[in-house]
């Protein structure tokens, strides 16, 4: 279709319509317009000739937004749950029990950096509602490698978060050729200027990656967690749910890969990781001045 506009939310017809995404440039290539698209609800990013492209309307795209958002409410229920029944206690769930009264909760620290403001600012509403402390930066995916060196030094978080976009160019298929990716090699390069920061993998917990990246390199750069290891697409909060299983496993708990894939709204086709101790710490006694 013609007259296509930055900012219009797209299917695409070729994949029947399957994942909707926000126009963010169209060039001509002198035969007709290619469009650069952003997945609303997935971290995905891609090209696409705009005779391919249908414009959908607002309620179609409520609908969809609708039925993602459900899922995203039964993860958080479901973590709810399991953390009411575990052995911490998690103060942001406003327990009140006798037993968590007069104890000092701390979770782990995130700097979040986000190759897409909306969804960085999505991200950071649902680190409030977890009680998790973040700062967001919105630093697009090929300034990443030269701008988390000062980030790192100037706010110490316990967990970085490297994300955007990314994707496999559709005309490769060889998924072990770096040159085949939108924005892996950014993912990678800033993992290793984390590294450089701080070796140690329990004391600086980092996930990196978005839709499709090259999960194993990833890791094999120093990530404790990434996407995606069967070139899957992440939603666009995976990040944050692998941050909240992070931040409240206490210090004295390796986490197990599967505990932290099976809190992701992907799975284990799109999220993978190593054995990592978690960064919830407890104490007492907290004051009573409490805000």
């Amino acid at each position: 279709m013609a007259n296509l506009k930055v900012g219009d939310i797209v299917a695409r017809k070729s994949y029947g319509f399957d994942i909707f995404f926000k126009v963010v440039n169209i060039k001509n290539n002198g035969k007709e317009n290619i469009v650069t698209l952003k997945g609303i609800c997935y971290r995905i990013e891609a090209d696409a000739p705009e005779s391919d492209l249908v414009l959908q309307p607002d309620q179609r795209v409520n609908e969809h937004n609708a039925r993602l958002n459900n899922v995203i409410d039964k993860k958080y229920r479901d973590i709810k749950i399991s953390n009411s029944r575990g052995s911490i206690k998690k103060n942001f769930f406003r327990d009140t029990s006798k037993e968590s009264a007069g104890k000092i909760a701390i979770p782990g620290r995130v700097l979040h950096l986000d190759g897409d403001d909306d969804y960085l600012d999505t991200c950071l509403s649902q680190y409030r509602k977890f009680g998790i402390s973040a700062v967001g930066k919105y630093v697009p995916e090929k300034d990443q490698p030269s701008a988390v060196y000062r980030l790192l030094q100037e706010h110490r978080p316990d967990i970085l978060v490297l994300t955007g976009h990314d994707g496999v160019v559709k005309s490769e298929t060889d998924y072990l050729n770096l040159d085949n990716y939108r924005n892996s090699r950014y993912y990678i390069e800033a993992v290793k200027e984390a590294r450089r920061y701080q070796r140690d993998m329990d004391s600086l917990i980092i996930f990196a990656g978005a839709c499709q990246s090259m999960y194993n390199e990833i890791i094999n750069s120093g990530a404790n967690y990434a996407s995606s290891p069967n070139r899957v697409l992440i939603h666009a909060l995976d990040p944050v749910f692998i941050c909240q299983k992070v931040a409240f496993t206490g210090i004295d708990k390796v986490i197990e890969p599967l505990e932290v894939i099976n809190s992701t709204i992907t799975g284990v086709e799109g999220i993978g990781g190593l054995q990592t101790r978690g960064k919830y710490r407890e104490g007492y006694p907290a004051e009573p001045y409490n805000k």
